[in-house]
């Protein structure tokens, strides 16, 4: 970390409060040069009265400060237990995370070599993760300009806090560099290393805008880094901590399985699908408190919008009825999706559609008259659509259905809708639809009528709905959507 500026003082002043003045005298009359925020550092060169003299290095003044709004500290290696002793409280203080990671970078010029290990770099991970998702979600948790004021001291400190683009706007995320310190040092202790593991692989801060290429071995890194917590160390550590890997690592694993599956190694995105199948389903669901049941349900959607990629085998094609033939479109990486009849020697498909997303084809299921096919879609990684092909008189439609009809932020949705089956004698749909959306979860299961596409009945459960007594047996094993 940067420590360099803090090993030029002979006696370091920590700015405690927030807009603290430093002022051009020692009385409070005195015009005021600069507005300090707590965890700022000063040079002591002096005191007179109630006030010290100081030089602020980032601002490149002089001036006078309150004694009682700053703790002072020499550096030296006497004071590195009572600067450690202040950080240990201060880590875990919501609010206090620049002063925290002021004293964390007053103990690291403190302590001797020999005795530092990994807990003053996981404190300023954990502190500077913490801040970035405060000005995520400032909105009503602090004033933007303290916030922001904040972010820019701990820069000082080597701390970077970076945007990541969603949606327009940017996501502030920190940058890992205090993880990846405790990842790389053997003094870590297993919880040290799943905190790491855990700052330095959040979905919401990979930038949406990366291409396959890009994207394919950032989630394999992120697989790697959760997956170095592993063997005794994994099970060493407390069960809260072990839940909150597997459901990280149940939804970069679905990630890998969309992105193996898309570059054409269908090999991969089977295995990488069962292990986000795997990982899900080892969770201990009674040992998860209220924000992990809420990333419980993002890694269940996560899982459920890649389901498909578990699956080894195709489903066999029908010796007569309703088939499909997906080829490759004319434009780069684009694939189309044709409807064709068996039973007949037509040329034309019945209907034709086109898509930049990923085909599930085995997941292709046609209703026992072979009026109607249901299809899955998947656009994104955390993203599948039902297309629903379906013939009114002679002539075929398309209709896609996504997981989520209007979405705030698209970028940060997730969801995904699936055939669930069909009913008998009747032109219905079973769905079953899970999102994420703006925050809110909602799963429910759904009777869709397939000449006007309306949901008929809905339901949060689907034992609530009569229809679901027709519900395909292969998708009631296969989902995760009844879990």
């Amino acid at each position: 970390m940067a420590t360099v500026m803090l090993g030029a003082l002979a006696a370091l002043a920590i700015v405690t409060q927030d807009q603290t003045a430093l002022r051009a005298g020692p009385r409070d009359s005195a015009a005021q040069h600069a507005v300090l925020w707590q965890g700022d550092a000063l040079e002591v060169r002096g005191h007179r009265m109630d006030y010290l003299q100081v030089w602020d290095h980032r601002r490149e003044r002089t001036g006078y400060v309150r004694a009682s709004q700053v703790r002072l500290t020499d550096l030296q290696p006497a004071d590195a237990d009572p600067l450690l002793a202040v950080l240990r409280f201060l880590r875990d203080q919501p609010g206090s995370e620049a002063l925290g990671i002021a004293y964390a970078a007053a103990y690291l010029q403190a302590v001797p070599a020999q005795k530092l290990d990994a807990e003053p770099f996981d404190a300023i991970g954990t502190m500077a993760d913490r801040l970035a998702r405060r000005a995520a979600a400032r909105a009503g948790q602090a004033a933007p300009a303290t916030v922001a004021a904040h972010l820019e001291g701990v820069g000082q400190y080597g701390v970077r806090i970076v945007g990541t683009e969603r949606d327009g706007q940017l996501q502030p995320c920190y940058d890992g560099e205090a993880f990846r310190r405790v990842l790389a040092l053997p003094s870590s202790t297993p919880v040290q290393r799943a905190r790491a593991a855990l700052g330095l692989t959040r979905h919401d801060c990979v930038d949406a805008g990366l291409s396959p290429a890009q994207r394919l071995p950032l989630d394999q890194w992120r697989a790697q880094v959760l997956d170095a917590v592993s063997g005794t160390a994994f099970t060493d550590l407390p069960e809260q901590t072990r839940n909150r890997l597997r459901l990280r690592r149940a939804g970069v694993w679905a990630g890998l399985a969309f992105q193996n599956a898309r570059g054409g190694n269908p090999a991969a995105a089977t295995a990488a699908g069962q292990r986000a199948l795997a990982e899900l389903a080892g969770v201990s669901r009674a040992e998860l408190s209220d924000d992990d049941r809420t990333a419980y349900a993002e890694a269940a959607i996560r899982v459920g919008a890649a389901r498909w990629a578990s699956e080894p085998m195709p489903v066999q094609a029908r010796k007569a009825g309703l088939q499909l033939q997906v080829v490759a479109g004319d434009e780069p990486g684009q694939t189309c999706v044709n409807l064709i009849d068996a039973r007949t020697a037509a040329a034309q498909p019945l209907a034709r559609r086109c898509t930049y997303g990923l085909v599930w084809a085995a997941s292709a299921q046609a209703n026992t008259s072979n009026t109607a096919l249901a299809l899955a879609v998947q656009s994104l990684d955390s993203w599948r659509e039902q297309w629903v092909f379906w013939r009114q008189g002679r002539q075929w439609h398309i209709d896609v259905l996504p997981p989520a009809a209007s979405l705030a932020s698209p970028g940060q949705a997730l969801g995904y809708v699936e055939f669930a089956g069909w009913v008998p004698g009747q032109d219905r749909l079973l769905l079953a639809r899970e999102t994420r959306v703006d925050g809110r979860t909602r799963r429910s299961f759904e009777v869709l009528r397939l000449d006007t596409l309306q949901v008929e009945k809905t339901a949060s459960s689907p034992d609530q709905l009569s229809a679901f007594r027709w519900q395909d047996a292969a998708w009631k094993r296969q989902t995760v959507a009844v879990r």
